[in-house]
This record gives C-alpha cells, structure tokens and sequence, in this order.
C-alpha cells in the first residue's frame, strides 16, 4: 500500500485508451502481451510509427488499493529482432515527459532495427508511456494525481512484469529524464549507460522556475491550459524549429482528444516541485544527489534553444556527472527529437561507450594527452612575466585608439614589462579576491591589446579559463559562444556589455574601464577593471599571489578559443597550458622568435602569444573585426613602433595583406623605411595568392614570406616560404601549397571515397588526394560541449598516432607531394561528387582565376551525391551588376580555363567569405545559391 487514500478501482478494460489506440492504428487487433498487427492505413494514421512495435501490458498497480493492474501501452522492437534473426546486446528504455508519449522515441525504434537489418549491433527499443499519458492507462479525475516518486515505481513495476534485465540504457527526455534516473539508481545492477535529451535534475533555491512552467502552473491557467484546452499540449509542438509537419502534430494529439484524457499532462505539470514543500521535492532531491555517485557512462544531447531546460540544468548535470559526454546542437531547442538526428549520436555514443552491451571499462581517447616518458613538464606561460617583473623595457604597444571602451583615450599605448606583470599579477589577486576559482570560465569580450593580454594571463595564472570568441562572430554567434561556454564572468567593452545584457549572456559583468554610474547600473557592470586591481592590491599587501592561487598544472583547462564560423556555428576548442606551452614553442623554433624578438600582430591569436615568448608586440590601428581595415601606413606604424635593432616579425591575414598592398601608394618614404626593416612576415588563417604575397615582397624587401598552415585547432601545422611555393609551382600541382610539417608534427592523409567520405586508413604516400590529419603536442585538446564532432575529429583507421598524442581531422582536402610538400585542395564539405569521381574545388578554381575576365572564383557542386554537376561561380573583372547566369562570352572564356567540364556558370558581384578572415570562401552557401538559381528560383545575391 503506497498511501492511506482510497481509489475506485477501475477495470482496464474500460479504460477508453484501449479503443482509441485501435481506432490511430487503423486496424489493429491483437490483445494485451501481443505484437499489434496494422492494417496499411496505420502508417497515414502515426507517421513513422511502425504499428507492430506496439502492445499493451498489464502491470500490477502501485496501489494495492486503487485497482489490481494497470493497462501499459509501449513500443517495443523485441518481436520485429526476433523475426529477423538478430539478438539484442541489450535494452534502450526510452521515456518520455509531459505532454508527449512513446511516439517521440519512434525514430530511435527505426534506426536501430535498420542498423541491426544492416548486419549492425542490434539493440531492442522500449519506449513507454507513463501512466496516464499516451495510450497507457488513464486515471479518472477521482483518482489521486501520480507523483514522481510513484512514477518512478510505476517504470520499475513495468521492467519487473516485462522480466527486463541487463544490460539496460536508459533514455529520457523533459520529465522522463528524472523518470528515467530514478529507474537508473534504483537498478544499478541492470544499468549499463544512461543517457537524456533536455531535462533537469535539481531545482536550485531561490531561483524560480521558468517562465513558462510558471505561467501553466498559475492558479487560474493551470486547469483551463492544461486539461480543458489543448494549449499546453499546442504550446509545447510549437517549440519544434522548424514545424511539425501536420501528419506529426496530430500524431502527437491522437491520445488526449478530450478533458479527461488531458487529465494526465494537469496532473504531471502540477507534480512540477517548485519549492522544498512540495510533495515531489523530496524525491527529486534523492535522485539528484543519487547522480553523484553514478560512474555508468552517461551523455546529455541538448538543444540550446529550450526556453524550459535552458543551460544551467545542463551546467548542473555536468556537476553532478563529472565523466558526463555533452553535445550540444546549435540551434535545436525542447523538441530535440524532432530537430536533429539524436538517433544516430546515441547509437554512435552506444558503438564507443557500451560496445556490445558492456561498458567500457576505459576509454585511452578521453585520457589527457601528456609529455612522452622522460620529458619535463613546459616552462609556464608567464615565465617571462615572472623573470621580467621589473624590466621597464617595453612589453607591447597598442597602436589602435581604444574604440567603445568608454574612456574616449586613444593611441598609440606603450607598456613595460614591469607595467604589464604588476597589472596581471594584481588582476589575478582581484579575481580570487571575487571568488574566482580554478576551472572558472571568464569570458573576454576585449579588443586585442594590452587591457585583453592583462586580463588573460591574470586568468591563466590562476587556472581561471579564459573564453576568447571574435568579434567578428556577430552578435549572433557571440550570444551562441558565451552561452555556450557558461562563463562566471564577462570581462567586456560597454558595447560587449550592452549586448550581454540584452541578450542574457550568463555571468557576472566587469567593464574594462570605470564607466559613470547611470552607464554601469544600464549595463550591470557593477565593477571594474581598476577595481578588480585595487582589491588585488590590498589582498596582495597581506599575502603573496602563490600564496592566494598556486600555479596551475600544465594539464589543467587555459582557454577555449572561439572558431571562425566559417563552416558552420562557432565551436569551442579547448587547450590545456601544456598544449598552448607547445604552441608557444613552436612559434619560437620555427620562426626563432623569443626574448628581445618584435612581433607586429595583425592576427589576434598570435598577439596574445607575445609575452608568452618573451617578444615585444605591437597591434596595429584596425579594426580586428574587418581585417581589410588594415592600411599600408598603420602598418608601417606599427613597424616603425617595435623599436631596437633587430627585425621584426609581422603577423597578418590574407585579407589584411590585401587590404596593406592595395594602400602602399599612401606610403611615405619614411614609412616604407620602416616596412623595410621587417625581417620576416607570416600570412595565417587562409591560403594566399603568391601573386598577393609577391605583392607584399615588393613592400618588406628584407623580409622572408611565410604562409603558416594551421586553424584555431592547431595554430602552426606546416610552413612554406614564398620561395618554396615559386619552385612548386614550377613542378605543377594542384591546390595550395602550404609546405612541409613543422618540427613535431605528424601529418598524414585518410584517402577520399567516391562518396566524398574520408574514410580509407591513414597513408603517407605521395600524391593521394584525402583529408589532413594531424597530431602535434601543440593540437587542441578536445571541442567544447560537443562530443559527436571531437569523436569525429579523432575517429580515423590504421596508423595509431605518436605516443601521447591524439588525431585531428582538419576538415581540409589535400595531398602531400614526392618532396614531402603538403597541398590544400578545399573542405571536406566542399568535394564535389561527379559521375566520374571527386573533385576538390582549389585546382579548378585556380584555373579559372587565370582568365582575365575573372577576380575571383568557387567550384561547388549542384545535385545529388554522386551525381553532382559542376558549376562555376565568378567574380568577374569588372564587377558583375547583376548576379545570376554569366553573359555567353564571360561563360565561354570560364569555360576555356576551367580543367574539368561545367554545367553551369554564375556570376555575383562579391563571393560571400567568412567573417573573421575575410578570405575563405563560403562554398556552401554559393552551393543553395547555384541549386536555387538552376531551379528556376528568385534571382537575388546569396
């Protein structure tokens, strides 16, 4: 007996689920226990529900004292294995939450009997519907409302009728996922991997739920919105971006036509524990503090966008799960199952972390990556800061007015190595001093310069994390990374600031400068750099920093850098200080730059790496957002800045380079004295024309050009000198050269498929056209929240990597050629597969850019995999007007340059590229663009 109460016990028979299932499955007419069979109709009725996958179970009531036994109906893929010959591995048990039921969970059903019909690892599906939801029984509205803890009974009570036993996964998405926990925690020794969709575990004091729980749980809506309309039911389908198809929303409707078959969502939003008094509270409470103790592989698939179960349940999940796998879907929000392909990420999690049912004991991937046996740990990042800390020679130099900062000042703004180690040192006391722990995310919003340097070693030197994402992301992307990276702190320009305020960006502000206190109280800045500093400096006059916050280890968490967007959301790729150590180190053997070395850095990542090296930087007068801001004479400032004997080193994009060589008439003589005192300069981020860097030649007579290959995963792969790029031009080849491997990079290449798939085992002969991969101390640890694309990064065949190191898959398409010589071909994403083979798009459109009638062009291609067509879209000289189809003779001569045949070709005015680098081209868009144009479609820019 579970409570005191008296119920009216009703026969299962007469529940009305009974005749309504018939009546959505068209035909069906088996009995309880029985694999329903459907007539042909079934599949208009619940798309996508395979009608002998249902059935109906009758289960023991948890109240003795209610009726005898409950009518379950449930999606089970038990019979469908059966006759197909193929033995389960184990049990995926699927609930759902309110106000949906076992038809959410119909996609995983399908894909795993299509994988175990494909000779694949075949796992049985039971998706249920929790009592008074869906097609199980439902209560009268005399019968006590369920609580969590009765429904967690209800689940267990189920398994032991069904006779279920290990290994078992579980699954649960809204409230099912506390079901579904609950259930896990109370049948550890049949559990061997759980896994939820967006849910929540723990409801913290004095925050309120949210907004739209709140509102149906209102005195006055909660009965009227949840029972006598549709509206909660409407409200929750609505959330699916993009629409439910018709078929589907009714799909969903099918079992709550009328008030009393609502009664179940009223009662399951009215279980919702808002409080501590709550009747449910006391068993949420258990199953979230059950969580901690846990150690089954467990994964969170999560939909950003959910306006119920937003990020801090997921921040409080992975504090209760500390081994928890994350992905997060950009985009997607509560109908993830209806968003986003979750069916095959749990199926692929399941091949890595449950293989065959069992749980992996260890998995060597996860491990963090560590020097080889016998090899020191490296130098801090602050080495130099530290041994320096009274130098008053000049550390970096801010040529650029310090725009939105408040301030009004400008520059240029010259720092000693004194100056800068003494702010950071006092910074990092100031953070403690807030409460800023070890592992903390603090998310910098802050122009490249001196004011983001103070503040990023000040967090490195603490083992705070510090967040950097681009400016150039846009506020749309920037909202995605902040979010996504769940800062304790944003440390921001009033312009970051404003926005991190009108869009809800997580964590507590600090302006970078004092702001008037109208400003400050708009923004909710409650503090400042400076004030951060001052309470620095009065922890600092009683202690000493090592004292406040000991040094981080070198496998502790630095940074997670922001990438570009440029094929696709931003990610965050997360470095240790050992693998941003090996960065450093790797500038510094390559390029020899070290102490008394001058830097001149047009491109962010490498500024911030200054003081690392010991090196004097200077950040010329651009707008880091537009690189193409960059002119010839802030260049030649910034030069001319670096001061001393020695050359300097000049960092700078492809865009910025052009947008340098396109001003040099501008120069003054005493300006191009000073370019020509360069000694070395580096084009990052993109490949460069060698005409471009020629160009720039003609500009730094002096100075050696290099084109570093790399990307925010690894930011110096090979190098290549303009010289070596004219002698392998000379010998022919196709794509971009981009030279051999740096020292302690291994590179190889997974062969290309016809499909497009890089799928072949890794191989290091020449001429073999594939995606790079690589693996370096210096490579990025892992991606952020986003398990599904660091599998895929690191998922390669034959060849293991060196010892304590891990693959990467760098997306690009390449080869390597008999001198050792690496050539960039495009994307992955970018291939274009033709009836005849792959084509990668660098080579063919190299060609074209030959003709004179042409600025700049991209190959994409139009059609099905396999079958694609070859289409052309150019910048033509002089620029298009109109874009759409290119005039016959503009088309002819594309045609007369173009090595591989073309179905088509395009002109635009201006080919879209990414937002940081201003120079990669977006393929893919140029690709919707072209099938839309071919189609038939609106003619407008893409």
């Amino acid at each position: 007996m579970r409570r005191g109460t008296t119920a009216r016990r009703t026969s299962p028979g007469s529940d009305p689920a009974r005749a309504l299932l018939v009546e959505a499955l068209r035909g069906w007419s088996g009995g309880t226990g029985t694999s329903p069979l459907a007539a042909r109709r079934a599949g208009q009725a619940l798309p996508g529900l395979e009608p002998a996958w249902s059935r109906l179970v009758e289960v023991p009531d948890v109240y003795e004292e209610r009726r005898e036994s409950n009518t379950w109906h449930l999606l089970d893929t038990l019979a469908s294995l059966d006759e197909l010959g193929a033995t389960p591995v184990g049990t995926i048990l699927c609930v759902h939450g309110n106000p949906t039921w076992s038809y959410l969970w119909r996609r995983l059903a399908a894909a795993t009997f299509a994988q175990a019909e494909a000779g694949g690892t075949a796992w049985r599906v039971i998706a249920v519907d929790q009592l008074g939801m869906g097609f199980s029984q439902h209560d009268d509205d005399t019968d006590p409302a369920r609580q969590l803890d009765d429904r967690v009974a209800d689940l267990g009570r189920l398994t032991t009728a069904l006779d279920l036993t290990g290994p078992v996964v579980t699954l649960g998405h809204d409230w099912g996922g506390v079901v579904s926990l609950g259930w896990a925690l109370d049948h550890p020794e049949h559990l061997v991997a759980s896994a939820v969709l967006n849910t929540a575990v723990h409801q913290p004091e004095g925050r309120p739920i949210p907004a739209p729980l709140r509102l149906a749980l209102a005195g006055p809506v909660l009965a009227p919105g949840t029972r006598g309309t549709t509206a909660f039911l409407d409200t929750t389908l609505a959330l699916a971006r993009p629409a439910l198809p018709p078929q589907v929303r009714a799909a969903y409707r099918a079992p709550y036509a009328g008030a009393l078959r609502r009664q179940g969502i009223r009662n399951f939003v009215a279980d919702i524990p808002v409080d501590t008094a709550h009747p449910s509270r006391a068993e949420l409470d258990r199953i979230a503090e059950g969580l901690r103790g846990l150690t089954v592989p467990a994964l969170a698939l999560w939909g950003p966008r959910d306006p119920v179960f937003g990020d801090r349940y997921l921040d409080d999940l992975a504090d209760r799960l500390p081994h928890l796998d994350v992905h997060r879907f950009e985009g997607a929000g509560h109908m993830i199952a209806e968003e986003v392909d979750y069916a095959a990420a749990l199926l692929t999690w399941l091949d890595v972390r449950v293989p065959g049912g069992a749980a992996a004991s260890s998995d060597t991937a996860d491990a963090v990556p560590t020097a080889a046996s016998g090899v020191s740990a490296p130098a801090p990042l602050w080495e130099h800061l530290e041994a320096r800390r009274l130098d008053p020679a000049t550390a970096l130099v801010e040529m650029a007015p310090r725009r939105g900062t408040g301030t009004g000042t400008g520059g240029p703004r010259a720092v000693s190595w004194r100056t800068l180690a003494r702010r950071v040192e006092r910074l990092a006391a100031g953070f403690v001093r807030l409460g800023v722990r070890p592992g903390d995310r603090v998310s910098l919003l802050v122009p490249p310069g001196a004011d983001l340097t103070a503040v990023l070693y000040a967090c490195l030197r603490i083992g705070a994390v510090g967040v950097v994402a681009d400016a150039g992301l846009g506020v749309r992307g920037l909202t995605r990374a902040v979010r996504g990276a769940r800062p304790s702190l944003v440390v921001g320009i009033p312009r970051a600031l404003a926005a991190a305020r009108a869009l809800g960006w997580p964590g507590e502000r600090i302006a970078v400068d004092p702001l008037p206190a109208p400003l400050a109280r708009t923004l909710g800045a409650r503090r400042s750099l400076r004030d951060v500093a001052e309470l620095g400096e009065q922890a600092l006059a009683a202690t000493t920093l090592a004292h406040l916050a000991p040094a981080p280890g070198p496998d502790a968490v630095a940074a997670v850098l922001f990438t570009s967007g440029s094929t696709g959301p931003a990610k965050g790729v997360v470095y240790r200080h050992r693998q941003i150590a090996a960065i450093r180190d790797a500038l510094a053997r390559t390029y020899g730059i070290g102490p008394d070395s001058a830097l001149v850095a047009g491109f962010a990542p490498f500024a911030l790496l200054g003081p690392a090296l010991g090196a004097t930087s200077v950040t010329p007068d651009m707008d880091v957002t537009s690189p193409g801001t960059l002119t010839a004479r802030a260049t030649a400032a910034a030069a001319s800045a670096v001061g001393g004997e020695g050359p300097a080193t000049m960092f700078l994009s492809p865009a910025a380079i052009a947008a340098v060589v396109s001003t040099a008439d501008e120069l003054t003589p005493a300006e191009r004295e000073a370019l020509a005192r360069v000694g070395t300069f580096l084009s990052a981020g993109a490949p460069v024309p060698l005409e471009l860097l020629e160009r720039a030649e003609a500009l730094m007579p002096a100075a050696r050009a290099h084109t570093p290959y790399g990307m925010t995963e690894g930011l110096l792969l090979t190098d290549v000198d303009a010289d070596e790029i004219r002698r392998a031009r000379a010998a022919g080849g196709s794509g971009v050269c981009v030279g051999r491997p740096v020292a302690g990079v291994t590179l190889r290449v997974a062969p290309l498929e016809r499909d497009g798939a890089a799928s072949g085992d890794l191989t290091d002969a020449a001429d073999v056209t594939g995606e790079i991969v690589v693996a370096a101390a210096h490579v990025k640890d892992h991606y952020d929240r986003l398990w599904l694309t660091e599998h895929a990064s690191r998922s390669v065949t034959g060849e293991a990597p060196p010892a304590g190191l891990r693959w990467h898959r760098t997306g690009d398409v390449g080869h390597v050629d008999g001198e050792g010589r690496v050539w960039v071909e495009g994307r992955l994403a970018h291939v274009v597969t033709t009836p005849s083979g792959v084509l990668t798009p660098v080579g063919p459109e190299q060609a074209i850019g030959a003709s004179p009638r042409v600025a700049r062009a991209a190959v994409v291609g139009v059609g099905p995999v396999g079958t694609q067509q070859v289409v052309a879209v150019v910048e033509t000289l002089p620029g298009a007007r109109r874009p759409g189809l290119a005039p016959a003779d503009v088309a002819a001569d594309v045609r007369a340059h173009s090595p591989v045949p073309l179905a088509a070709v395009l002109q635009v005015a201006q080919l879209p590229t990414d937002v940081r680098h201003n120079s990669k081209i977006d393929r893919g868009l140029l690709a919707r663009w072209a099938a839309g144009v071919l189609g038939g479609g609106r003619v407008t820019a893409p």
